[in-house]
């Protein structure tokens, strides 16, 4: 029997969603779950672009309350629990700084700022000392005015060791210099510019690297091609769908967003 699309997608889900829970870092031997790290050869988050993220509360919600926020210079924003996510768990409505959140996002690039973990310091007010809640947070999505990119709210995950999320990482494009299939006038059709993986929050990766330098022309790279940390899986999609080829006649390929 064949599996509609819909089932079929559902059930490369679940097989990759079951494999990662099955390799989740062990207990040590006091209980503990021993953090992941990066390894060498796969992409780490730049420290250069390392940041706390200042946040106040805020105990109200509502279209009247968060434009006077924005007006304030100020983005509402909302700080969830992983475990239950928009369902409500350990919810806390904050506001952070407009010009904070429009340089990281301008420095790292949209794409680039939804799969980077954050330090987060709430405090009663930006100019205090005191610390309401200090904790590793992952930028899960936001909202832009469509014609100013004014920043309209982001909401937060919690991200401590242990916790999975499903992370739309960016592709960067390697290797087109030497890329046999362009030199012979060729172009690259770029398919996709982020492809959703299950990462365990210690090691949200901030990109992958895409590996053009032996591609020639009518040759593809596929998502299984990607090369990732071991204990990071596909979500969701088909290991076997194409994310570039290089296709015959002269064009300008659009290249994916280098910022990271």
């Amino acid at each position: 029997m064949r599996l509609s699309p819909t089932l079929l997608r559902r059930s490369i889900g679940l097989r990759f969603l079951s494999q990662s829970l099955a390799e989740a870092p062990s207990p040590s031997s006091d209980g503990t779950t021993v953090p992941l790290t990066y390894l060498e050869g796969f992409p780490k988050p730049d420290p250069k672009y390392s940041e706390t993220i200042l946040g106040i509360p805020r105990e109200k919600s509502g279209r009247l309350i968060s434009a006077k926020e924005r007006k304030a210079g100020r983005v509402p924003s909302i700080v969830f629990e992983q475990a239950d996510g928009e369902h409500g768990g350990n919810k806390r409505l904050i506001s952070v700084q407009t010009k904070q959140m429009k340089k990281l996002i301008t420095q790292l690039g949209q794409s680039f700022f939804l799969s980077r973990l954050f330090d987060l310091e709430v405090r009663p007010d930006f100019e205090s000392d005191e610390i309401i809640e200090k904790v590793r947070v992952l930028p899960r999505r936001m909202h832009l005015h469509s014609g100013t990119d004014e920043v309209l709210n982001v909401t937060f995950m919690r991200a401590p060791s242990g916790a999975k999320f499903k992370v739309n990482v960016p592709l960067v494009y390697r290797g087109e210099d030497a890329c046999p299939g362009l030199r012979k006038g060729a172009y690259l059709n770029t398919i996709r510019r982020t492809v959703p993986f299950l990462c365990p929050a210690d090691i949200v990766p901030p990109y992958i690297d895409v590996d053009l330098s032996e591609l020639d022309v009518g040759q593809k790279l596929v998502m299984k091609d990607l090369k990732v940390h071991p204990a990071i899986r596909l979500y969701q999609v088909n290991e076997d769908w194409p994310i570039c080829n290089v296709r015959h006649g002269r064009g300008s390929g659009k290249k994916s967003e280098q910022k990271k």
